[in-house]
């Protein structure tokens, strides 16, 4: 093309998605304006309520894992993108449809939605030795028109940015004897509202976030609810009826479940709240020297760009993150190497880097399949993203009322999504609790 600009495509329109093509759309000088691939018909990914479960209306496999009622529980002061709050008028915590309704105005007031092919399945993305691209390199992405007449399409770019979210693929953990079971077996991604569960003993694996919210919801129609978890019991006061239990070590013969103390319960409903998969079914990892584990994927540098083919990206990898900041400092980050302001290590220092951070992590207890979950350090990595790719940090009330919300939510599971919030400078910030 002579410009000098680079192609970038953008492969899903869900948050992730979105907040690429509206950064490579700012950095007009550097990028040609993006091309997006989602394969349903709107943006807003995991935030697109689908009744049914299994397959849609067409036929084709529902990737959302949202349930009906669902509330966020981060407060939108701090789970918004950083450039574009969400309306004052909101609570704190909102329910879903309001997440989706503020994705679809980040869309129109970035004016995304003409750079998007909507109903376009990404079939295969392959690297491509040539003089003329970005290092060497380019990427010849096959797309099938999902709508029309299924053709496939083969384009060049000079950069991939993978968007395809991460709670689609439900992983069910390999507990022994589980065919055995003889009541309803389910994973909380097919869980979309408690009535159906009513009158019904309910027993659910996993106390993370969508574990804490199912039971709770299923507490007000059915009992017994138990949570069964291998973490240290929760701290806050529960639901009258729910209960807490050791983690499910097996199934046995007669489909009874065996805890981690040795005592055996016989649900009629058993819910997997077992997080998800990583898929890239467009990718060939063997070809690209990319090592797919149990919720690893390596080597990337920064948990986001391959260190031997830095113009693909993965984003939105890590756990137990604010993921549309999160993403905002990946975005950044990934194209300021691309447009040279940030100029990487050797792919040797940045294996190296890989290595030695995993390592640190297992050194200090931490199993392989934990290593992308950053949590606390998650404030860290985005600072030092933007100190490296040059752009601003997300001010410090960002940690502090993440914090907050995180110890509140720990210790009055209940009441949480009551409080709410109001930020009044870059460092300081106030909550209202139990307002009515």
């Amino acid at each position: 093309m002579g410009s000098g600009k680079l192609r970038v495509v953008v492969i899903g329109a869900g948050a992730a998605g979105l907040c690429a093509a509206r950064h490579i759309l700012a950095r007009g000088g550097s990028f040609y304006p993006p091309t997006v691939f989602e394969q349903s018909e709107q943006v807003g990914g995991t935030w697109v309520y689908e009744e049914r479960v299994g397959k849609d209306q067409r036929g084709r496999t529902v990737h959302s894992s949202m349930y009906r009622d669902l509330r966020t529980n981060i407060p939108k002061e701090v789970m918004a993108f950083p450039d574009f709050p969400f309306e004052k008028r909101l609570p704190s915590f909102m329910h879903h449809s309001e997440v989706r309704r503020y994705l679809e105005q980040y869309c129109q007031h970035y004016r995304l939605r003409e750079h998007i092919q909507f109903g376009t399945s990404v079939e295969s993305v392959k690297l491509v030795v040539t003089k003329k691209g970005w290092r060497g390199l380019e990427w010849d992405v096959t797309t099938s028109d999902m709508i029309g007449k299924k053709e496939t399409t083969t384009e060049q770019f000079d950069a991939v940015m993978v968007c395809n979210g991460h709670f689609s693929d439900p992983y069910i953990p390999p507990i022994p004897g589980l065919e055995n079971f003889k009541g309803t077996l389910m994973h909380s991604h097919d869980y979309r509202c408690p009535e159906p569960f009513a009158g019904q003993s309910v027993l659910l694996l996993g106390a993370g976030l969508s574990g804490l919210d199912i039971a709770q919801e299923l507490s007000a129609v059915t009992r017994p609810v138990t949570l069964s978890h291998s973490q240290p019991p929760l701290r806050s006061p529960l639901p009258r009826g729910m209960l807490e239990a050791p983690g499910v070590q097996r199934v046995l013969g007669d489909g009874a479940l065996e805890l981690g103390d040795g005592s055996l319960v016989r649900p009629d409903v058993f819910i997997l709240c077992t997080g998800y998969n990583f898929t890239f079914p467009f990718l060939e990892p063997g070809e690209l020297g990319l090592q797919l584990g149990s919720h690893t994927v390596s080597p990337l540098y920064k948990h986001l760009l391959h260190t031997a083919f830095p113009s693909l990206s993965i984003m939105g990898l890590c756990r137990d993150t604010v993921p549309f900041p999160h993403f905002h400092c990946q975005t950044q980050f990934a194209l300021s190497v691309l447009d040279g302001s940030f100029t990487l290590p050797l792919r040797e220092e940045m294996d190296r880097e890989v290595d030695t951070e995993t390592q640190r992590l297992l050194d200090s207890s931490v199993p392989l399949r934990h290593v992308l979950r950053l949590d606390v350090e998650q404030w860290d990595y985005n600072n030092q993203l933007a100190a490296l790719g040059n752009f601003p940090a997300l001010p410090p009330y960002w940690r502090s009322l993440y914090q907050a919300n995180k110890e509140f939510r720990a210790t009055d599971l209940l009441n949480y999504r009551r409080y709410n919030y109001q930020v009044l400078s870059d460092t300081d910030w106030s909550v209202e609790r139990h307002p009515h």
